[in-house]
Parts: structure tokens; C-alpha cells; sequence
């Protein structure tokens, strides 16, 4: 399954936010004055058809490999699938679309190895569809290669608002510590099973299994993700100690610290905590520039996308080679 490059880039939901008008201060107008196959502008941005159908037919191909067609079918919540899948592919071109157009407000342009890369993945990419799929898609080579273009735009925006963002990031900040972990709902209970616990540290996990409302006695996290209870009294512990019984919002809790330090797992936080605030930095730029866009929908189009159900439309490699020359991790 892919992994879409602006949602491992950043973490920002375009459906609602650039394309239906919630929120404050957003201008947005539905309409259905458009060109044909225009689907929506931003700005002075536009998505055609074909563009939606990529996405969209890209994706639908790499699910059913997979899951199988009978995926669709599946509900979630009162929408289906299908209609999850669009929303999606609706927000990840919202996406590149504004990127494209701060690109240009930042003066921010593809060098020429990165055109020739463009170019060179269009030729791929569109020797790779038979002619079902090609007028199925309704591209050429010259539009697949605008959209790689555009891709490599967002990518770019992105990392030039983060490049002087500074990640560093203590090990103590990014510490994860590993509990032995006792849940109970009375708190005299928890008292007493505290105070045999204290007397018999190494049989924590015995009174674990046999007094703890919860089946996982074991746990691993770093700061902030606990309770802001029991995550105090857990990094105050050294190896092998006993906590004292932590009042908690979901009952009370007795711990017993059986690694202090995860050498593995703070690197891997350390990891999360960066790009958390390369996130934040770039939403805070994005999303005021977003703000201030002119949006149209064209819903009477938007409302006949659907699935190419054709067993000789299988395109799902867009993606793929898009990774392939630019290198994407």
C-alpha cells in the first residue's frame, strides 16, 4: 500500500478545511459554472478529471490487490469506502494544488535535474497504461507530467518552511521507560495489594495478572503520552522500584519500573518529537496562506467520480514510480 508523500510530509486534513468551508474567515464558493472537467480551483489553481481519476483509480487498484473488490463494500460509519477513498483523494490534491500556488508566492521552483526527473517519470509512468486506460483516465503524457511536477512542488514548499527548524532533542526528552502496571477501581484494594507488592517486588507481575482490570500489564511510553499521573510517578522511579498507589481519571494505579531507558525507542521519539515540530511550523504557515484562497467546487462533476470497475484498467503504480526517481522514502 502506499504511503502518500504529503501525509508522511505533513499532517494537515484538506477535505473539510480547503473545500467545504469550515471554519472561520474561509472563502469559499460552490458552484457550477466551471469548465467541463474542472473539478475545483484554489486560487488560481485548478484540478481537472483526469487528475481525480489518477488518484483516484491509482488508489482504488492498490486496495483491491490487496483486500480484494469486495473492500468496497465494507461501510464505515454511513459513508462507504468508495466515498472515503474520494474524500481522500480530494483532500491529497486540495493539497498540492495550495502548495503549488505558496510555491509560487515563495519563489520556490524545480531545479532542472528535478524536471528531467519529472519528465522522465511521465514517459514511465504513461508508457506503463494500454490504451484502456489511458482514455479511461483521460490523460496524456504532458498532463501526467505536470502532476509530477506539482508533486515535487508540495515536497519542496515543505521542506524549505522546515529546513531552519531546530530538532534537537535531549535523550531525556525523548526517554521512553517500560512499567509493570496494576489497574484497579477501589482504592483500598489498591492499597492493600500496593503494600504486598512493595514486599514482594518480584512477584509484581503474578499480582498483576491476578488483581489488574486490565489484561496488558506491560507498557512502554515517553512523555506526554500517559496520564499526566501516572507518567510523574513513572519517570520518578529507578529500575525494579514499586510506586506508591496513583490516583488516576480510570481508577488507580500501582507500577513497577523494569526499564528506565530504551535506547531504541527514544531515537525512534526522538524522531516523532522532530517532525511533530516540523509539522507544526508548517501548518502555521500552510494554513494561514490557505485561509486566504477562494475556493469552487464543482459539485455536479464531483458527485458523478466514481470507481472504474474494467478488468483492463489496473493502473496502480503512479505512485511508485513518482518514489522511484525522486526518491521517497
Amino acid at each position: 500500500m502506499r504511503k502518500s508523500l504529503l501525509a508522511a510530509l505533513c499532517a494537515v486534513t484538506l477535505v473539510a478545511g480547503v473545500l467545504s468551508g469550515c471554519g472561520a474567515g474561509r472563502k469559499v464558493v460552490l458552484t457550477t459554472g466551471m469548465k467541463k472537467d474542472e473539478v475545483f480551483r484554489i486560487g488560481d489553481a485548478s484540478c481537472t478529471l483526469p487528475e481525480v481519476m489518477v488518484y483516484l483509480t491509482n488508489m482504488q487498484n492498490q486496495y483491491e490487490a490487496v483486500y480484494g473488490e469486495e473492500i468496497w463494500n465494507t461501510k464505515s460509519g454511513s459513508a462507504s469506502l468508495e466515498q472515503e477513498a474520494k474524500e481522500q483523494v480530494l483532500a491529497e490534491l486540495a493539497q498540492v494544488k495550495a502548495m503549488t500556488l505558496l510555491a509560487q508566492q515563495k519563489e520556490i521552483s524545480l531545479s532542472q535535474k528535478e524536471e528531467e526527473r519529472a519528465s522522465a517519470a511521465a514517459r514511465e509512468y504513461y508508457a506503463s497504461l494500454n490504451e484502456t486506460e489511458r482514455n479511461a483516465l483521460g490523460v496524456d503524457e504532458e498532463m501526467v507530467k505536470r502532476m509530477y511536477r506539482e508533486y515535487a512542488l508540495a515536497a519542496s514548499v515543505y521542506q524549505q518552511i522546515v529546513e531552519d527548524v531546530n530538532p534537537e532533542i535531549s535523550d531525556d526528552e525523548a526517554r521512553t521507560i517500560t512499567v509493570l502496571q496494576i489497574r484497579m477501581e477501589d482504592r483500598e484494594e489498591a492499597l492493600d495489594v500496593c503494600n504486598q507488592a512493595k514486599e514482594a517486588a518480584g512477584d509484581f507481575e503474578s499480582l498483576a495478572e491476578r488483581y489488574s482490570e486490565d489484561r496488558t500489564i506491560s507498557y512502554s511510553f515517553g512523555k506526554g503520552e500517559a496520564d499526566e499521573a501516572i507518567e510523574k510517578a513513572a519517570f520518578d522511579l529507578g529500575k525494579d522500584e514499586v510506586s506508591d498507589v496513583i490516583e488516576a481519571q480510570d481508577g488507580f494505579y500501582i507500577l513497577k519500573c523494569t526499564s528506565t531507558f530504551d535506547e531504541a525507542q527514544t531515537q525512534l521519539n526522538k524522531e516523532k518529537i522532530a517532525n511533530a515540530r516540523r509539522n507544526e511550523a508548517f501548518n502555521s504557515e500552510y494554513n494561514t496562506f490557505v485561509n486566504s484562497l477562494v475556493r469552487q467546487l464543482n459539485e455536479e462533476l464531483w458527485n458523478t467520480v466514481t470507481f472504474i470497475h474494467d478488468e483492463n484498467v489496473t493502473t496502480d503504480s503512479f505512485f511508485t514510480v513518482y518514489d522511484e526517481f525522486f526518491q521517497v522514502g
